[in-house]
């Protein structure tokens, strides 16, 4: 097994007067060479926006687009379309393919919002525009929330990638088996978890190779996702 931990304190971090995102790659104004991502992960920004702000209406194209809510509560339009609020327990997906436009915005005006964005490569270029978005009752045991078949109801993603999500209680522990010993990434969303006798808290990753299990111990009430990667 081969590991690499990738400290909450050493992630990127745009902030002006309405966002602060955390990049656990290189991004933006954050230009890292030697941390443009790993394996098909690209980007993993945690992003937490004032009420009533948000990213206005700006194009994508030829990526999977994927938000995770943490807190709150985000509303999403797009040139397709659609319009949701995303909270708490919503997986979405959206593929830009050929192109498509949308804005996120923080629903509300009172309270901030906290979501992870995650962007993975398609498969292959040039793929119709479309979009999904489920809700996940999550706890203790990992649930896959994205799969590449949306197998076990999971949101569907066109590239070789899943993505698990579990919430475990303090002193519960969490075990994932790595199928083919494929590249994993951990992802703390909140709380802490011991991984190999080493404490994680939130914010922190970790970029795994040739690993059979993966097994956290939650030393507080946590949230964390793995990334089954090719």
């Amino acid at each position: 097994m081969s590991y690499a931990v990738k400290k909450a304190d050493n992630r990127g971090q745009t902030k002006i007067g309405w966002l602060d995102s955390k990049h656990s790659f290189s991004f933006g104004g954050y230009y890292d060479p030697s941390n443009m991502g790993f394996s098909v992960l690209r980007v993993i920004n945690d992003d937490r926006v004032a009420p009533g702000m948000g990213f206005g209406t700006h194009p994508h194209r030829d990526m999977e687009i994927i938000s995770y809510v943490v807190d709150g509560a985000l509303e999403h339009k797009d040139s397709m379309g659609n319009g949701s609020i995303i909270r708490p327990g919503d997986v979405q997906r959206m593929s830009a393919g050929t192109g498509v436009r949308h804005s996120e915005f923080n629903h509300s005006k009172s309270e901030p919002v906290r979501f992870l964005q995650i962007w993975i490569p398609p498969s292959e270029a040039g793929l119709e525009p479309s979009y999904e978005q489920k809700h996940f009752e999550l706890d203790g045991d990992f649930s896959v929330v994205v799969a590449p078949d949306g197998q076990d109801g999971a949101v569907k993603v066109h590239q070789d990638a899943r993505i698990l999500a579990a919430k475990p209680d303090a002193g519960q522990e969490v075990t994932y088996a790595v199928p083919d010993r494929r590249n994993t990434w951990i992802q703390v969303v909140r709380g802490s978890l011991t991984f190999d006798g080493q404490e994680l808290v939130e914010g922190d990753g970790v970029a795994l190779v040739d690993v059979d299990t993966i097994t956290l111990s939650a030393t507080t009430d946590a949230e964390v996702l793995v990334f089954d990667l090719p």
